[in-house]
């Protein structure tokens, strides 16, 4: 409970901070709001956010969208029931759904895999070539993110332990200042501040690869179990743009990177390349057993999910691994995959 405490204070300045980029005017004070917590990594939520389908799907609700640096912070915000959706990565929900957070949300949505969007990189003159040469060198990462997660795991390959390197909890924007002044020799983090670190650096590792090794992270959407359970035609709403945008993403990539770029201040042309270094599935993979599933066989997200959290506990990242069923019963499958038609 003192950690929940500390939390829910903390997300006061978080969210205070968040809402300075968030234009509220012209809502109508009659309405009820949906408070959708995003980040700026290249996404369907983007397309969603820049195209405003949201608000013409579901014009009897002000839809408010609030900007966080990491999945460690939209945690905190559901946490103090800020928030009723979220996007953020699958080690910050494992990490969620065991104690002694348990968070009383659930995965109704795959943003992407992570693919070479994720990679750790060694800064150029450092003298790091492999993983290996990271003994005792300075490592930048968002705690509690797929990052940090990838990260770790990427050293256990190698035979190394957390204590082996100096391990730094900054986010992407701090990790690139840090960068430039030299005071981290390495990173692991996503795009777009990705594409910036690999400019005076190299990649070592991409989540790609990790999981062709067994360690796959995703990009998540969630939401608030009271929420879902008091409006489950508005989660469909939400899921059918959120599909629409992964269709974007395959089949008009120019009209997704422009949407995407005037959200995180690229050019369209960066964003399109970006966009091939992920892995965006179609709205039929999304219902396969491989992934979210159906309401009738459930996939495999779940699994994924209890893996994510087996490995943060044998790194001591949380106190014990939550069992498969925590896991299970927070798979939001209901209506699907019907809820994803246009």
């Amino acid at each position: 409970m003192k950690l929940r405490a500390l939390l829910v204070a903390a997300v006061v300045s978080t969210l205070a901070l968040a809402g300075c980029s968030v234009d509220h005017s012209g809502q109508d004070a009659s309405k009820p709001t949906i408070r959708i917590g995003f980040q700026t990594f290249p996404s369907g939520d983007l397309v969603v956010k820049n195209n405003k389908w949201l608000e013409t799907a579901l014009p009897d609700y002000n839809i408010k969208w609030i900007k966080f640096d990491s999945g460690a912070d939209i945690n905190t915000a559901f946490i103090a029931k800020e928030l009723d959706f979220g996007a953020l990565g699958s080690s910050p929900v494992a990490r969620g759904l065991s104690a002694p957070l348990n968070i009383p949300y659930k995965v109704a949505f795959v943003l992407d895999v992570a693919g070479d969007n994720e990679a750790l990189v060694a800064r150029n003159g450092t003298g790091v070539n492999t993983i290996a040469d990271l003994r005792g060198k300075r490592i930048g990462t968002p705690f509690a993110s797929t990052a940090h997660y990838s990260l770790l795991a990427a050293l256990a390959q190698n035979n190394l332990s957390p204590t082996d390197v100096q391990l730094v909890d900054l986010q992407p924007q701090a990790i690139l200042a840090a960068w430039e002044r030299g005071d981290i020799d390495a990173a692991y983090t996503w795009l777009p501040t990705l594409d910036d670190l690999r400019k005076t650096g190299k990649d070592l590792i991409t989540s790609r690869q990790l999981a062709k090794d067994g360690k796959p992270t995703l990009d998540l959407g969630a939401v608030a179990d009271d929420f879902a359970t008091a409006h489950p035609e508005v989660v469909d709403k939400w899921r059918q743009q959120e599909a629409r945008a992964l269709s974007t993403i395959k089949d008009d990539p120019a009209a997704a990177a422009k949407a995407i770029a005037s959200e995180i201040g690229l050019t369209p042309e960066a964003v399109e390349g970006q966009l091939k270094q992920g892995i965006y599935l179609t709205p039929e993979e999304l219902t396969s057993a491989e992934w979210l599933g159906t309401e009738a066989a459930p996939g495999k997200i779940a699994d994924n999910l209890e893996s994510a959290s087996q490995f943060l506990a044998e790194q001591k990242q949380i106190p014990a691994a939550a069992p498969l069923k925590t896991f299970q019963d927070a798979i939001y499958t209901k209506g699907l995959p019907d809820a994803l038609k246009q």
